[in-house]
């Protein structure tokens, strides 16, 4: 009896076996009547509850991306939402779930990694060249036994042209932002990034040298500032001011030198009036 007990018992068949991250819940039923049901509470009922069954597979797949500059907690509202996006898209009868849903949040949370974890928002197109020369350029290294590749090397083998590659070679070093405050020279006196990066304005000079002329330009009589006017604004010549003025050429130049010359001096005046007080 016992034997018999056992021959039927190793003929019975074994209750299957939850692999450790079965987290596929069976919802087909849940699926086929969202699918039927019109806008309401009670569709939004179903869906929330499609949400929190697939939840656990959402954060399984979030965590494969830990330990890459984004906290976890971020990463599992990112898969959330991929898991929401695939649960409003997904059509009843077009394969499971699950085959649909892993590659959508896959993708959202590689979407997030790609337009939110730049410290500069850097253009698609300068993202995609970086990771084609990203890869070629690892692929090339190790079959050239380490020996760095060449810019023609690499856009031979990413398809890409040189200066692409150097586009996308200079994307690599710009996936974060350094401190303008970070030291460059370790010396005793050492320096900043901030301080390397300065440069004279010479704009400046020329609105201090406009501001000091202003007053004297006002003082002139009204047919020398014309004068100043054609020769320094509308660029004309000193023969064409002198038919439009009906004088001579040397009078023009004359009366250009003597109204720049008051106006320097009466200008000079002022600076040093300025600095004695």
């Amino acid at each position: 009896m016992l034997v018999e007990t056992s021959a039927q018992s190793s003929d019975a068949p074994s209750a299957p076996r939850r692999h450790p991250h079965d987290d596929a819940p069976d919802t087909a039923a849940d699926f086929a009547r969202l699918a039927a049901l019109p806008e309401g509470p009670e569709r939004d009922a179903v869906r929330e509850a499609l949400t929190e069954a697939w939840l656990p597979m959402a954060h399984r797949i979030a965590g494969r991306f830990r330990n890459r500059g984004e906290s976890l907690e971020d990463l599992r509202q990112v898969a959330a939402l991929g898991l929401v996006k695939a649960i409003d898209r997904y059509e009843p009868g077009r394969g499971a779930f699950e085959s649909y849903a892993v590659p959508t949040i896959t993708g959202e949370i590689k979407r997030h990694f790609r337009d939110r974890t730049w410290a500069l928002r850097v253009p698609r197109r300068v993202q995609e060249l970086r990771n084609k020369v990203r890869v070629a350029r690892r692929e090339l290294l190790q079959t050239s036994g380490g020996a760095e590749p060449s810019a023609a090397e690499i856009a031979a083998l990413a398809g890409l042209t040189e200066h692409e590659v150097a586009v996308g070679t200079e994307a690599l070093d710009s996936y974060s932002t350094l401190s303008l405050d970070a030291e460059v020279s370790r010396e005793d006196d050492g320096y900043s990034l901030a301080d390397t990066l300065g440069v004279r304005e010479e704009a400046y000079d020329v609105v201090v040298d406009r501001e000091a002329a202003k007053e004297g330009l006002r003082r002139l009589p009204e047919r020398e500032r014309a004068i100043l006017y054609m020769r320094f604004f509308e660029d004309m010549t000193q023969s064409r001011i002198a038919d439009q003025l009906g004088i001579s050429q040397m009078h023009v130049s004359r009366l250009i030198s003597r109204c720049c010359a008051k106006v320097r001096a009466e200008a000079l005046d002022a600076a040093h009036g300025t600095d004695e007080d």
